[in-house]
């Protein structure tokens, strides 16, 4: 991302901080947006493919109406989703500048796949209401059958475009959302995951997991809104029928329910798939924020349902979108736990940079405790296993050489087949040396 390295100014700790909290706000507009175009696109289409087939004005005027309400307007499309993915993008290039980490890479694939997805889904959302207008004329009394002939050709060209362009639209999105969960996941994950492909990351159990999180949430998410929007909003919609409610509601509530059933359980998946160096009570806390917030929308649901009721809707809707509130806060924090490193780099370059514009010449020093407890402790331990072996075994053989065990960090290979190969960290020479001196002389209190 050369050009957009461009872009890069050194930033004190303090805004490289606010920074996370920018991209917490910024998240909170795209993936919620995102997750009810993906839900209110799959409905709409499956409800009108289903109304065709079957006849159904009902299911035709249901999918017209949930495509409406995920779509909202092009502005609002633009701002959600375009551009606060964007804005993300230029977050991560500055919290991840110079390092060896592919999260601006993804992101960049998703901006891509996400903005032709966006033209394809309206492109679906106005040839449904060209449908309509065909469908109009064609009841008028006309007496020119060549017309009517020229009419009828133009309606069903208009509905194999619309849900060509729909189901096209659709795969552009999930495919731009799943580059944007491996973009995320790979923020706190490249330490673990070392010099590993693209196929290698999009297919693993990390970002699968919580990819099917994601879509999970964004159907649930789905279901409480369009109740929202037809039950709530402006003291719910007037024009409905009661049989036209009455569907709404069932397939609202049984939408909501089989989207939140199995969150819980991809929670703690996610949460123990994070690795230590990632943790905090603060991840903890948000995770277990989300899950009560799962379990006091299942009580909004069985009362909408055992009382045939949409008064509680409202709440349903806030609950779900501060359960996406908590996880996105617990993700961020993850990241921001698990580039230590990566901060302190920046933070370094910015003070060297304001040394040089002062005319001082001071270097802040690098600390091996630090980028340990941040990197290498996730894998290692002074006196027993954790994934690689304790360094009370392995560092003897070193006889104190720093440069011998700095040369194995940067350029790590296998010699203990008893333990999976250790990936290479990415530090600088200068972090190298830093962590080996610590270390080796860490582990004498141990002998």
């Amino acid at each position: 991302m050369n050009i957009l390295d461009k872009l890069v100014i050194p930033l004190s700790p303090e805004h490289l901080k606010l920074l996370h909290y920018i991209a917490i706000l910024i998240s909170f507009l795209f993936i919620p947006f995102i997750s009810l175009i993906i839900g209110g696109t799959f409905i709409s289409l499956y409800f009108e493919l289903k109304g065709i087939k079957k006849g159904n004005a009902m299911h035709l005027e249901f999918a017209k109406d949930v495509i409406k309400i995920a779509t909202v307007n092009k502005s609002m499309s633009i701002m959600l989703g375009i551009l606060s993915l964007f804005t993300s993008i230029l977050i991560y290039v500055q919290l991840f500048h110079s390092a060896d980490f592919a999260t601006v890479n993804y992101l960049t694939g998703a901006f891509i796949f996400v903005s032709i997805g966006f033209v394809l889904i309206y492109t679906y959302r106005y040839l449904l209401n060209l449908n309509d207008i065909f469908h109009s004329i064609k009841r008028i009394d006309l007496s020119d059958k060549k017309v009517l002939d020229e009419i009828s050709n133009f309606e069903t060209k208009s509905k194999k475009l619309s849900s060509k362009s729909g189901k096209l639209g659709l795969i552009f999105i999930l495919i731009g959302c799943w580059l944007f969960v491996a973009g995320i996941t790979v923020s706190f994950m490249s330490p673990t995951w070392g010099n590993s492909n693209m196929i290698e990351i999009l297919f693993s159990e990390h970002v699968i997991s919580n990819f099917m999180t994601f879509l999970l949430m964004a159907f649930a998410f789905t279901g409480a809104t369009l109740m929202f929007a037809f039950f709530y909003w402006e003291g719910g919609r007037k024009d409905l029928s009661d049989d036209y409610k009455n569907y709404i509601k069932k397939i609202c509530i049984y939408l909501t329910f089989g989207g939140t059933v199995l969150l819980p359980l991809f929670f703690l998946i996610n949460l123990v798939s994070i690795p230590n160096n990632g943790l905090s009570y603060s991840v903890f806390a948000f995770t277990t924020v989300a899950l009560l917030l799962i379990f006091l929308g299942f009580l909004y649901l069985y009362a909408m349902y055992k009382n045939s009721d949409t008064k509680y809707s409202g709440q349903l809707f806030f609950v779900f979108l501060f359960a996406i509130l908590a996880l996105i806060i617990k993700d961020q924090m993850a990241i921001e736990n698990a580039t230590q490193i990566q901060t302190e780099i920046l933070a370094t370059n910015f003070e060297n940079d304001m040394a040089k514009l002062t005319g001082e010449n001071t270097t802040p020093k690098i600390s091996g405790e630090d980028i340990y407890k941040n990197i290498c402790s996730a894998c290692h331990s002074f006196d027993h296993k954790i994934v690689g072996p304790p360094y009370k075994l392995t560092l003897p053989k070193y006889h104190d050489d720093v440069d011998k065990l700095v040369k194995f960090i940067l350029n790590p290979t296998q010699n203990n087949p008893g333990y999976p190969p250790m990936p290479n960290p990415g530090l600088r020479p200068d972090q190298a040396r830093a962590v080996a001196t610590y270390i080796l002389k860490e582990v004498k209190k141990y002998e």
